[in-house]
């Protein structure tokens, strides 16, 4: 009987140990989970602020051809148009520099913005490079807390046995004193 319940406690401890392993087994690949995606958003930031540049780049350029063209259209209308008056002549002149103030006015913002632009992608570069430490940092920890807890469970394991050891040693000597007892009295 005693063996029995002995066998009982020992099944319910292993359950229990098995519940909890599971139980950390889950928690960790949640973490692990959780930290992929952070890889993933922070790979994908410096990706979507190249193409934005790439996308605004473009967009100057196609500025620049459409007034280009505006500009050799403006300079065939001079070539072709007989002779006028001055005034129109004047008018065309102006005409001419517009486009050309238009061409240099978004090279020159684009030239002021470029050390602006460069200060945030440095900036933006620093801070991953940073958010990627701390994630470092924090699997460190994780790779710690593992180790410990694995220690801890085998450190349970190993007391259990020897509980049960002891329990077993016990059982046996309370048979052998049992049987023993038992042989005196039939002499």
């Amino acid at each position: 009987m005693l063996l029995l319940l002995l066998l009982l406690l020992l099944l319910l401890l292993l359950l229990l140990l098995l519940l909890l392993l599971l139980l950390l087994l889950l928690l960790l690949l949640l973490l692990l989970l959780l930290l992929l995606l952070l890889l993933l958003l922070l790979l994908l930031l410096p990706l979507l602020l190249l193409l934005l540049l790439l996308l605004l780049l473009l967009l100057l350029l196609l500025r620049l051809l459409v007034l280009l063209l505006l500009l050799l259209l403006v300079l065939l209308l001079l070539v072709l148009l007989p002779p006028p008056p001055p005034p129109p002549r004047l008018l065309l002149l102006l005409l001419l520099l517009l486009p050309l103030l238009l061409l240099l006015l978004p090279l020159l913002l684009l030239l002021l913005l470029l050390p602006l632009l460069l200060l945030l992608l440095l900036l933006l570069l620093l801070l991953l490079l940073l958010l990627l430490l701390l994630l470092l940092l924090l699997l460190l920890l994780l790779l710690l807390l593992l180790l410990l807890l694995l220690l801890l469970q085998l450190l349970l394991l190993l007391l259990l046995l020897l509980l049960l050891l002891l329990l077993l040693l016990l059982l046996l000597l309370l048979l052998h004193h049992h049987h023993h007892h038992h042989h005196h009295n039939s002499q």
